[in-house]
């Protein structure tokens, strides 16, 4: 499966926002890409950086353009899955929401909720695991790379790809921070023996790295820090060579 993620400077402004991916949308279909990814509430802005709260969020401009992007994704024949702030029963969300072609959109709802993330939205309950053109692939936000536990949950469920969106950003510019999360994201697909693919937004300073490691941990393709732009790879179903095998087994006793 040929695979992109994209990233740029979120902002406040949904309908910009908007503008946006569907530019890259089409980028990616031009690209011959079947699943495209971007940042954390990539739609919306995130609170209180670019919202005061998720309150603010004005829902009826979400709603219109989540009904947009089920019919750009029906009309380009391109999956996407977009951060967003949504309500839904009365509760407010931090959301990745896949828009697959011809099927109803799949969404994941952030669960390790701390700081920020506690004051504006309630936690999600679902595990985030869904199946596209025979790809089993299971999505996490931002702060749920911290922690192995909501990987090993995808683990043993035998996810054939994990995606982070994020929103990490700092006012001064923390490259260590950056090469941390990167870190955090190489460990997840090591221990798992998944590849892992992550977007992040990129303005002021960006401090998680919108890349695609390997399942062994090589580093496929990185987007340029700070820079807007679309990265791609086409990703195959690989048999596990040793180590692989190895630490597979391994977890498997353990999990």
């Amino acid at each position: 499966m040929k695979i992109a993620a994209y990233q740029f400077a979120v902002s406040s402004d949904i309908r910009k926002n908007m503008t946006t991916i569907e530019s890259a949308v089409r980028e990616a279909k031009s690209r011959g890409v079947e699943l495209l990814v971007f940042p954390e509430c990539a739609l919306t802005g995130y609170p209180p950086r670019d919202v005061a709260s998720s309150k603010d969020v004005d829902r009826s401009a979400v709603k219109e353009a989540c009904k947009a992007f089920s019919k750009l994704s029906d009309e380009t024949g391109v999956a996407f899955i977009v951060g967003l702030i949504e309500e839904d029963h009365g509760r407010i969300y931090n959301r990745a929401s896949c828009f697959i072609p011809g099927k109803k959109r799949v969404n994941y709802d952030k669960r390790a909720l701390w700081g920020w993330d506690r004051d504006n939205f309630a936690m999600g309950e679902k595990d985030g695991i869904f199946t596209y053109k025979g790809v089993k692939i299971g999505l996490r936000i931002c702060f749920e790379v911290r922690f192995p536990e909501y990987f090993r949950e995808l683990y043993r469920r035998k996810t054939d790809l994990d995606i982070v969106l994020f929103y990490d950003v700092t006012d001064a510019d923390d490259p260590d921070r950056y090469y941390m999360i990167s870190g955090h994201l190489q460990t997840r697909a090591v221990e798992n023996v998944c590849p892992i693919l992550s977007a992040n937004t990129i303005a002021p300073n960006q401090t998680a790295p919108t890349v695609l490691f390997g399942k062994s941990g090589q580093k496929l393709v990185e987007a340029e820090r700070g820079r807007e732009g679309l990265i791609e790879y086409d990703l195959p179903k690989t048999e596990d060579n040793f180590g692989e095998k190895g630490r597979r087994e391994i977890s498997d006793l353990l999990v």
